[in-house]
């Protein structure tokens, strides 16, 4: 019999009541159906009535009484800085009037790593350093209520 997720359960970022966890990058954690396996080598089926964005700390509620928290695995982006608050806003502007994910930080924007944007952001100025790290974009003026209904 194959496990199945079928919905989120409420969770606190940063806090796992399950100890099992499963690391996915940004691509993997906007499904609604696919095979899985956790850290701990569990299987089961990632099986939403919907896709949603899956966002670090959720949990996916496991068919057997279980859960899984989601982690968001490092992954290739560009962080971007800007020489003032009023310079960063601008180039938040031209990374949204592109509809691109974008990662708002207290001093700083992140992307997934886009030598085309990384070039743009530069050409505007910016200061852009490549690294990895979790990427876990805004999820838009609409999303929390269409992606969370626990």
């Amino acid at each position: 019999m194959v496990i199945r997720a079928t919905h989120l359960v409420e969770s606190s970022p940063g806090v796992s009541r399950s100890g099992d966890e499963i690391e996915l990058d940004y691509d993997l954690r906007h499904r609604r159906r696919l095979s899985m396996t956790s850290n701990s080598g569990k299987h089961f089926l990632l099986d939403l009535a919907k896709a949603i964005a899956l966002k670090d700390g959720d949990e996916l509620a496991l068919d057997d009484g279980t859960t899984v928290t989601i982690r968001a695995r490092p992954e290739q982006v560009a962080e971007i800085t800007a020489t003032s608050p009023l310079h960063l806003a601008q180039i938040a502007w031209h990374l949204g009037n592109r509809h691109l994910p974008t990662q708002i930080l207290p001093d700083r924007l992140r992307i997934l790593n886009d030598h085309v944007i990384v070039e743009l952001a530069r050409g505007l100025g910016a200061r852009v350093e490549l690294c990895e790290a979790p990427f876990q974009p805004e999820g838009g003026a609409y999303q929390h209520a269409q992606n969370h209904e626990h």
